[in-house]
């Protein structure tokens, strides 16, 4: 696909889309938002005070019927991914959808065989996949650098206390807390890094049942805000996960903790999502030193942002719309793709019946090729 600028629609106009999306097309220069989508109207209309984009919706099927329309952008509550995915699929439309997926496998993978036999591109916004230290972690783990690799460990830690939640604090929304919210990212970082995960042991925990909002308002919470995974990829690769949103002094956001680390029989290799552009590495019978990643991997080969312009903690993330445009714009597969999406789907369904049933379960198998 060539000349014509891509006519991207957002469905669903908060904090994710204004802080990630948005930029993030303004980046690519084959791509422009041409439509925004909500059916909350004070969203929509701070989105439209935000961009000016004068085209708003707050029906998807009509968005959908808009010809400048070429593909669209899900951020929506989790319970509505898939009915507006397979409504832009049938439309022709190329679509990125916010994790997690769906609220089970089998839905994730229906989307996902749609999005394949209709032939449009399709993404799964796994954007920690775009972290500069991330992809440097990736090259040297598949270039042998820390040698076989034996263990893979991650936590994301946060402190939001009882604080209120909207939609992300009711499983009928939502599916899943902190499992769906948090841990699928990491749970992608073990696909990334390593490869599939083959059986797990799970536990979560439902900590908080009322939360309040800035008002004081008390809001009933029934999700889990604690879970924690211990897996065996079907390398041998041992895993280790957990995530909490009640880590106490811990913080938020990008300045939280996000850890991630490899051993391997030569090296070990860690990273700190507060430390985007650095690694720490380890060779064996040394010790652990920072280093710089390498500038060629500071952002994603082709994209015309400057990486040493902005928040490096925030900037990486306009990397995920790039690639949605620019795999369109090329005619390939998206990386990561709704395929993605589906694995982790899988490893989160496995987690919440070894939670449910306490023993460990076999994740669904399917080839990531």
């Amino acid at each position: 696909m060539t000349g014509k600028s891509l006519g991207i629609a957002q469905v669903g106009t908060g904090a994710i889309a204004l802080a990630n999306h948005l930029p993030g097309v303004q980046v690519a220069s084959h791509g422009e938002m041409v439509a925004l989508c909500d059916v909350n109207q004070a969203a929509l209309q701070q989105a439209f005070t935000a961009t000016g984009i004068e085209k708003v919706y707050t029906d998807y099927r009509r968005m959908l019927q808009d010809p400048a329309v070429d593909a669209v952008i899900i951020a929506t509550p989790n319970i509505f991914h898939k009915e507006i995915a397979l409504a832009a699929i049938a439309a022709g439309k190329h679509v990125m959808c916010e994790k997690p997926l769906a609220l089970n496998y089998a839905d994730a993978l229906e989307m996902q065989q749609a999005a394949d036999k209709a032939g449009v591109r399709h993404m799964t916004a796994f954007t920690y996949r775009f972290v500069p230290a991330m992809r440097y972690m990736r090259h040297l783990i598949q270039s042998g650098y820390i040698g076989q690799p034996y263990h893979f460990r991650v936590n994301r830690l946060q402190d939001w206390g009882d604080r209120y939640m909207a939609w992300r604090q009711s499983m009928a929304m939502a599916g899943s807390g902190e499992l769906g919210d948090m841990l699928s990212h990491r749970v992608d970082y073990g696909h990334f890094l390593i490869g599939p995960i083959a059986r797990l042991v799970a536990s979560t925990k439902h900590l908080i049942s009322t939360r309040y909002d800035g008002a004081g308002n008390a809001y009933p919470s029934d999700v889990d805000d604690w879970v924690a995974v211990l897996a065996e990829f079907e390398s041998g690769v041992t895993g280790n996960l957990e995530s909490s949103k009640l880590a106490a002094g811990r913080g938020e956001g990008g300045k939280a903790q996000d850890y991630c680390e490899v051993n391997g029989s030569e090296g070990t290799l860690i990273y700190y999502l507060g430390q985007p552009n650095t690694l720490q590495i380890g060779k064996r019978g040394g010790q652990l030193e920072t280093v710089a990643v390498p500038e060629e991997f500071l952002k994603v080969p082709g994209s015309p942002r400057d990486p040493h312009q902005g928040d490096p903690v925030q900037v990486f993330r306009y990397d995920q719309d790039f690639e949605f445009i620019q795999a369109i714009v090329e005619g390939r597969p998206c990386q990561p793709s709704f395929l993605d999406g589906v694995l982790v789907q899988g490893v989160m369904d496995a987690i919440q019946l070894s939670d449910r049933e306490k023993r460990w379960v076999d994740v669904p198998k399917l080839s990531a090729n």
